[in-house]
């Protein structure tokens, strides 16, 4: 796939898109970017059609590789496979479905995958994706998603303080999502307000099993820190893809992962 650049990390399994490749049906789907950002999310799903239709019942429309709003009861197909994307002023991001598929690129869709232990040749010791983030202004629209139809748990809620946020966290399949909503003059609150009223893809926080390995490493590669605390290290977007990397010693309260 000429547009997209796969890198696993763990438990996670990035699609790096450039936007000047992603052609469909002779149009530019994705805006031309200066710097990195992150954008969506990509869910495999069993008995896809189904949660197609029980999306549309809960009145989240849904769209196709060609972005137009899709009819009837079957979903939109690419290369024969169903595969369709939530609108974000409906859902706040736009969100992929698609079917469990053979993907040799994808460690994980193996059966006898499991989350590989901490390699000493990684730099930074990471264990797993701690948790994702994405700032909002109205986080009951992400619930009615993430809970009401996929089916996820609130398991905690509280403040940020590393980003200063008011935050509620989901866990979901096998992983924790943040929908923070941050204080005015903050440097999140900036990355919001940058797509509002859309909500921002804003950070990956990863759980490392030394933060002191962390920094030492960072340093080492020329990675600005934003903030340093603790428990929680940031890194500086400016030097790192454009993305406030997290790093933490622990998994936020109540995700089950860590019981």
């Amino acid at each position: 796939m000429d547009y997209s650049t796969f890198t696993s990390i763990n438990d996670v399994l990035f699609d790096t898109i450039d936007p000047k490749l992603y052609i469909v049906d002779g149009v530019q789907r994705y805006p031309t970017v200066d710097r990195p950002h992150l954008k969506g999310f990509g869910w495999y799903v069993d008995e896809v059609a189904e949660l197609y239709r029980a999306l549309k019942h809960h009145g989240f429309r849904l769209i196709g590789q060609n972005d137009k709003v899709a009819e009837g009861d079957d979903p939109p197909t690419a290369g024969g496979m169903p595969l369709f994307f939530t609108v974000p002023e409906d859902a706040g991001l736009r969100y992929e479905f698609l079917p469990r598929i053979p993907f040799p690129l994808d460690p994980r869709i193996k059966p006898d995958w499991v989350l590989p232990a901490v390699s000493d040749q990684d730099p930074l010791g990471i264990e797993r994706c701690s948790h994702h983030t994405v700032l909002t202004d109205a986080p009951e629209r992400q619930l009615r998603l993430f809970v009401d139809v996929l089916g996820g748990k609130v398991v905690h809620h509280g403040r940020n303080e590393t980003i200063a946020t008011t935050s509620t966290y989901v866990h979901l399949a096998d992983a924790v999502y943040e929908f923070a909503v941050p204080d005015t003059g903050t440097a999140a609150h900036d990355d919001w307000s940058s797509n509002a009223p859309k909500d921002t893809y804003h950070a990956i926080t990863f759980k490392v099993a030394d933060l002191g390995r962390v920094e030492r490493h960072l340093k080492a590669e020329g990675i600005g820190i934003r903030t340093r605390t603790d428990h929680v290290i940031v890194t500086d977007p400016a030097t790192s893809l454009g993305v406030p990397w997290g790093f933490a010693d622990a998994l936020v309260p109540g995700d089950p992962r860590g019981e």
